[in-house]
């Protein structure tokens, strides 16, 4: 039987650029709640930002995209047992409020609120050893096949927000998609669209990342810089212009050119511009006469777990070529720097709990 100890390691966020290995207690748990020992944990962009910004207040301990072993249950939880291996998700909605009747989940309050934690203010908890998954967030955790690893588990939520962006485009089998960026999101919102018999024309500036992404389904893998892109969009398309385009990049110019690359009453859509006030000039012409549209997509649908599980676990979407590397958690500040400034060889940077090991199908 499994001894949990009363403290842990934690990667706790004390302000801007400043994370600190430090000694914390376990977290508690209650009546509906699960305890569970972390194996791995993604690194975000959306964590990126608020520690390198300091866009929130400290005391947090972030990490989101986390897998590991339930150890605890409460009294009344229900559905599990000890020794799950589970893929956690940390943001749940109500399913009840005038947001969520629209099935605008990321805006539903409850959703807004983080859902595990491992100590201080909730915000995802994943550096840490033991995370405590609140009640309202178990019909997100999904049970891991005893066939795929915990790095699969800890990929659920990132494919969950790539598949929700595909769900608000408007295309057909057979149409052309610009995917601008193919960074670890870029490359799934490329299989994403692929899987979907779409043809995706992917651009970056990294050579390894171009050749990934033909490996990923790209039908044309060209650089983001290229003088005369326009003009092979053009032949591409055969002068129809893109049926969409993703911008996976916080680059305002991808934007700009997106919307005069696509055809009329095509579809634009930002997944990179989540920082605040950020503003960009835009030919509002082009949205009223072109009929282009210009939409947003933020964050998860836990709706789509089940979709998600299915692909990831299946293996028809192989997330294991996108980790590219994986970091200690004493190490974590290491792994958040290197996903904040990539190098050509890097993708998906993953963070392992010091008791997770290789052995345990990490």
């Amino acid at each position: 039987m499994l001894t949990i100890p009363k403290t842990m390691q934690a990667v706790v966020y004390r302000g801007a650029n400043d994370l600190r290995v430090e000694t914390v207690p376990v977290p508690r748990i209650g009546a509906n709640e699960l305890l569970v020992r972390v194996a791995v944990c993604g690194v975000c962009p959306t964590d990126i930002k608020k520690i390198q910004h300091g866009t929130v207040a400290p005391p947090r301990i972030f990490g989101h995209e986390t897998s590991g072993t339930i150890v605890k249950l409460g009294v009344r939880a229900r559905g599990f047992r000890v020794g799950d291996r589970v893929a956690l998700h940390h943001h749940v909605p109500c399913m009840d409020c005038h947001a969520c009747r629209h099935r605008a989940f990321a805006q539903c309050p409850q959703y807004k609120r983080t859902g595990i934690t491992a100590g201080f203010e909730p915000a995802g908890g994943g550096y840490a050893e033991f995370v405590r998954v609140m009640s309202f967030c178990l019909p997100g955790v999904v049970k891991i096949p005893s066939k795929n690893s915990f790095i699969e588990g800890a990929m659920l939520e990132p494919v969950n927000t790539v598949l929700k962006g595909v769900n608000r485009l408007a295309v057909l089998p057979g149409d052309i998609v610009l995917v601008a960026g193919q960074g670890p999101i870029g490359l799934l919102f490329t299989k994403l669209l692929t899987l979907r018999g779409l043809r995706v024309i992917a651009t970056d500036l990294l050579e390894p990342r171009l050749k990934l992404a033909r490996h990923f389904g790209a039908s044309h893998a060209l650089r983001a810089d290229a003088p005369d892109l326009p003009a092979q969009i053009h032949r591409i398309t055969r002068g129809r212009g893109l049926d969409a385009a993703v911008i996976a990049v916080p680059v305002d110019a991808a934007v700009q050119q997106a919307l005069t690359l696509v055809r009329g009453a095509g579809q634009v859509l930002l997944f990179a511009h989540t920082k605040r006030g950020a503003v960009a000039p835009v030919d509002l012409s082009s949205v009223c006469v072109d009929e282009k549209d210009l939409l947003g997509s933020y964050s998860a649908d836990w709706t789509l777990q089940p979709a998600v599980a299915r692909l990831v676990f299946s293996r028809r979407l192989d997330v294991r070529p996108l980790v590219t590397h994986t970091f200690p958690l004493a190490q974590a500040a290491a792994a958040i720097a290197l996903a904040a400034s990539p190098r050509p060889d890097s993708l998906k940077i993953v963070v392992v709990a010091p008791v997770a090991g290789l052995d345990e199908r990490t």
